[in-house]
């Protein structure tokens, strides 16, 4: 049950990150709950130590750990748009 609920957020987050990066309508929900696994994986390694906060892969479904989450998912497709096009949006 514990990893439905990883999927369904990494999902939303995912789902988040693109809306604020405007890359939504490039990718589909698969790349959504990708984007926002790997970007909580991300935030965890590179911002959770600096806001002491968890992450979803953590099992921290805290307002921090989930803003961690959707930091790490912003950055990876800020990374993804600068490897794609040479410039972020």
């Amino acid at each position: 049950m514990n990893f439905i609920i990883w999927l369904v957020v990494g999902g939303l987050i995912g789902w988040v990150a693109s809306m604020i990066m405007r890359t939504d309508g490039q990718q589909g929900i698969i790349l959504n709950v990708v984007v926002g696994i790997v970007g909580a994986m991300l935030g965890g390694w590179l911002l959770a130590p600096m806001f002491g906060a968890g992450t979803i892969n953590q099992n921290d479904f805290s307002i921090a750990g989930l803003g961690v989450s959707l930091l790490g998912a912003i950055i990876l497709l800020a990374i993804v748009n600068l490897v794609r096009r040479g410039s972020p949006r």
